[in-house]
């Protein structure tokens, strides 16, 4: 019988092998072995008068990796290469191991003694790391259910499974329903005066979809759009028929919110539940589950923060709506604007103040060119080397790359696989980082970190590189900034090091620390080389998109402050009678300029909260982007072009945000990188708003 290739794999996973059959057998195998640890491990727990960190969370440890060289896998897949088959496979699996998950997080011998642990006189023995993993465990296991009884319990687990499910079936939706949505244009009219690139890629779109038709061609169609990003942004911008822009718009505002792929009904069983669970716990709603283990104390602390910044951003966001209409009506807009006009000629405006386009700035960021760019700034910054490594890694799509990281002095620190485009008919929308491999000891061999960085970028078109919006290039700044601070950990607890143990509210600095360098000049035009010539980014265009670093950034800061209020409020104060629609768009009349329209479900698709871990945590992108800014102005006052000093004050980052990972509380991190608590004034400078 041939080895299942999920199973005994503890290093790289075997992609081009792993098959949706594969998925039920490893999970049964997985849960029957790890079962028996258990049993074993609580039976040595029982009869032990004292506890350990080798006797208790070693093992705990070797569970947890155990489960994810199996689990992993699968999840990562299903996020990036999703089939039919998969997509059943991992349904039915998924209950063994949201199962096990509750056999280990309730399991009372293993809580009693990571609590005796806790109490005993060994504790100072332990480094910062180990007490933090055993606090994070604690907090972990109690949010977990694991002082609940009879009933409560078993209502619990009920609810925690059924969450599960309704994620991954949320997340299915708003993947079908963005692949059912494609708009055909055969009219040269309506693509006329549009991007090349929007035009290659809304041919290359049809071709694919019309394989038994002759080839049409980006110059004379016809052209699909569809609501992947690197086609629905640019119609929107582009496309000089109000009326088309109108149905993609109403189509991306309604995606997944009608027919077979509705998630309306989801949302509320979603909301009453994660209530229910809260309740069960002792908490008063789901926001306070969330709060508690985040760097935020509660949602007073948090509103508090999001108020100050709406106070700040929303005078200069209807100024920038004046100056809009302003514009438009010179070109002959009906006023007031339309939402599917907006984008538009938002654009014409952006061109005008400053002159140039999307397109004009691609063919400088070939992704080849950029990555160069991106390598040599970590180079810099914290003293390490990145190379491909072609055909050293199974890689579940031909368009994925493999890398490794060495410190500048030679070792290998960790790898990551880079999976660039979009690829709508599989792969979900959006950018993330996730983890592969943690950095730790198994069985007492070492294993270095590996990362997955996953964006959805536009692909190559014919013979041509994929060539980059500036937005892109900031998109893959932001996730490989995820990616550095899980592969350039110094922790060997698996449970604290890198990304994991921070508290969700602060995992987005090093991300949104990283795109602040895209406006750092030197930087900036070394990722840049024409892909006819490698010419670099001439001055005046660099110039023009540092000066439009800020357009519309109080509109861009009032729409992330609405996500993050209606989310907290979601989990805090609802009432269950309301539509959660009408409340979103009641609420958008508070917050944006622009009211949303009776007809938004814009929740349907509204994935961070729904179907990924963002749940009462949206706010953790303007909190962490508060922290973020604060970082980087530490080397604005190092000064950035003092090439010794930005590299001290990278050294510093390295060994305090990147290097402790979750070993210590974010606050001490952040205090010991900048030696000071954040502060909220740069990130109002760096938005362009008054201080």
């Amino acid at each position: 019988m041939q080895q299942n290739p999920l199973l005994q794999n503890f290093g790289l996973p075997h992609f081009h092998s792993i098959k949706a059959h594969h998925v039920e057998p490893a999970v049964a195998a997985l849960v029957q072995g790890v079962e028996q640890k258990l049993e074993d491990l609580e039976k040595l727990l029982r009869e032990s008068s004292q506890q350990s960190w080798e006797m208790v969370s070693v093992p705990l440890e070797e569970i947890s990796r155990e489960i994810n060289s199996v689990w992993g896998p699968v999840g990562h897949l299903i996020g990036v290469k999703n089939t039919s088959e998969l997509r059943e496979a991992f349904q039915k699996a998924q209950p063994k191991i949201i199962e096990l998950g509750l056999r280990i997080s309730q399991s009372l011998p293993i809580f009693q003694a990571l609590k005796s642990l806790r109490q005993s006189p060994d504790w100072d023995q332990l480094s910062p790391a180990q007490q933090r993993a055993i606090d994070l465990e604690l907090k972990s296991a109690r949010v977990s259910g694991i002082e609940l009884e009879g009933e409560a319990r078993k209502r619990f687990n009920a609810i925690v499974q059924r969450l599960s499910e309704l994620k991954t079936e949320f997340s299915n939706h708003v993947l079908d329903a963005t692949k059912s949505f494609q708009l055909e244009i055969q009219d040269p009219q309506d693509v006329a005066g549009m991007p090349k690139s929007f035009l290659n890629l809304a041919s290359q779109t049809w071709n694919q979809s019309h394989p038994e038709l002759p080839p049409g061609t980006p110059e004379k169609g016809p052209w699909t759009v569809t609501l992947d990003y690197p086609s629905y942004l640019p119609f929107l911008q582009h496309c000089p028929n109000s009326e088309l822009r109108k149905t993609a718009y109403m189509a991306a505002i309604t995606r997944a919110s009608h027919g077979k792929w509705d998630n309306s009904g989801l949302i509320k069983e979603i909301l009453k539940l994660r209530q229910e669970k809260a309740e069960l716990l002792g908490f008063s709603c789901y926001a306070e589950v969330s709060l508690y283990q985040k760097m935020a104390h509660d949602t007073d602390e948090i509103m508090g923060l999001l108020k100050e910044l709406l106070q700040a951003a929303k005078p200069p966001a209807l100024e920038e709506d004046r100056e809009l209409e302003k514009m438009a009506e010179q070109l002959g807009a009906p006023l007031p604007l339309q939402k599917w006009d907006t984008y538009f000629y938002a654009e014409r405006m952006r061109e005008k103040l400053f002159g140039y386009t999307d397109d004009d700035l691609r063919p400088y960021f070939p992704l080849p060119k950029v990555l160069k760019g991106l390598f040599a700034l970590v180079e810099k910054l914290f003293g390490v080397l990145v190379q491909e490594k072609t055909g050293e890694a199974e890689v579940w799509h031909p368009d994925v790359k493999y890398f490794e990281i060495h410190d500048a002095s030679g070792p290998l620190l960790a790898s990551f696989y880079l999976d660039p485009y979009s690829r709508p008919e599989d792969k979900r929308g959006g950018a993330w980082m996730n983890t592969c491999i943690d950095r730790g000891y198994y069985q007492k061999k070492f294993f270095h970190p590996v990362a997955y960085l996953v964006c959805n970028g536009t692909p190559p078109v014919g013979d041509q590189p994929s060539l980059l919006t500036f937005r892109e290039v900031e998109t893959l700044f932001h996730e490989f900034g995820h990616g550095l601070q899980h592969m350039l950990t110094e922790v060997d607890v698996a449970g604290v090091a890198g990304i994991n143990g921070v508290d969700w509210d602060a995992v987005e600095l090093p991300s949104q620390f990283m795109e602040n360098w895209c406006y750092h000049k030197p930087t900036l035009l070394g990722l840049t080389g024409h892909v006819d010539d490698d010419r670099p980014l001439p001055d005046e265009l660099f110039e023009k998109i540092k000066q439009a670093k800020n357009f519309r950034s109080a509109n861009q800061m009032l729409r992330q402050l609405h996500f993050s209020m209606i989310d907290l409020k979601l989990h805090s104060d609802y009432d269950f009678k309301t539509d959660p629609a009408a409340l979103n768009i009641e609420l958008s009349k508070e917050i944006l300029t622009q009211p949303l329209l009776p007809e938004d479900r814009f929740l349907c698709s509204f994935s961070h909260i729904f179907a990924g871990g963002y749940a009462a945590g949206y706010y953790s992108y303007k909190w962490a982007e508060v922290l973020s800014a604060d970082a980087f102005s530490a080397f604005e006052e190092a000064g950035l072009d003092q090439e010794e000093k930005v590299r001290d004050t990278g050294h510093r980052f390295r060994k305090t945000v990147l290097a402790l990972g979750g070993s210590q509380p974010p606050s001490e991190v952040f205090q010991a990188f900048r030696g000071r608590k954040h502060q909220v004034a740069p990130l109002l400078r760096h938005s362009g708003l008054k201080v």
